[in-house]
């Protein structure tokens, strides 16, 4: 995973709700609303494969979103010294929505993605028009395959990006623009693996490399939130 493996993932078939004409297929069946903690409410799709946690920072009549997932180790995790969380409640007073997705199985990409599907498919029944996705390492791919699923995504950004399951990078819609960020003192997935990503992928792209920053970026943390939001209010716009 770490070089940009070679191996081929088949997500053909799924649609924005997160159903598959394939061997893959969700159904959300109902979304279970807790009382609210900490700027968010704790959501649950209860689909036809489990359920899925989500936390999701509400805005009033919300017409844009963000998507934001992490790596292998499930969970909320979050890149860059709580990166998510922080700008979660910042995008709040930009008229924003957020939604962050837990993974069911966080090794398994198919079914990653499928919970990625969901909560698009949700969000845009809630009204959402314009949608950005958000990965970490593993979750990098996850987004970039998301991303190809809806016109209703008009960017993806990606944090320390794996190369396996990215090559989906190439079916990106023509108004959906991407952001690679990566550390280059990465020693669990090397940038070579963005730089790879790079190439296939189509305008509006850009790559960012933080010199001496690890697979985290937690030493560049200042600097990627400034440029993860900046580039999310851009294309949200």
């Amino acid at each position: 995973m770490a070089n940009g493996d070679e191996r081929e993932t088949d997500t053909a078939g799924q649609d924005a709700t997160g159903d598959t004409a394939g061997e893959y297929d969700m159904e959300v069946m109902d979304v279970q609303q807790e009382s609210a903690r900490e700027g968010y409410l704790p959501l649950t799709f209860v689909t036809s494969r489990g359920d899925v946690a989500c936390h999701y920072y509400a805005v009033t009549e919300p017409r844009r979103a963000v998507i934001w997932v992490g790596g292998v180790g499930g969970g909320f995790d979050s890149p860059a010294n709580q990166l998510y969380p922080r700008l979660c409640r910042d995008l709040q007073g930009e008229g924003v929505a957020s939604l962050r997705v837990r993974y069911r199985h966080p090794t398994n990409l198919e079914e990653s993605l499928l919970d990625v599907l969901a909560g698009l498919g949700w969000l845009e029944n809630e009204g959402v028009e314009a949608l950005a996705l958000v990965g970490h390492s593993f979750g990098g791919a996850v987004v970039i395959q998301a991303g190809t699923a809806s016109e209703t995504v008009r960017g993806v950004v990606t944090l320390a990006a794996q190369g396996y399951g990215a090559d989906a990078v190439a079916e990106l819609g023509p108004e959906c623009g991407l952001l690679l960020l990566h550390g280059t003192a990465d020693t669990v997935l090397p940038p070579e693996g963005s730089r790879l990503i790079y190439q296939m992928a189509h305008e509006p792209r850009r790559l960012i490399l933080y010199d001496g920053a690890g697979h985290s970026l937690d030493e560049a943390a200042d600097e990627v939130e400034r440029t993860v939001r900046a580039y999310l209010l851009e294309r949200l716009a």
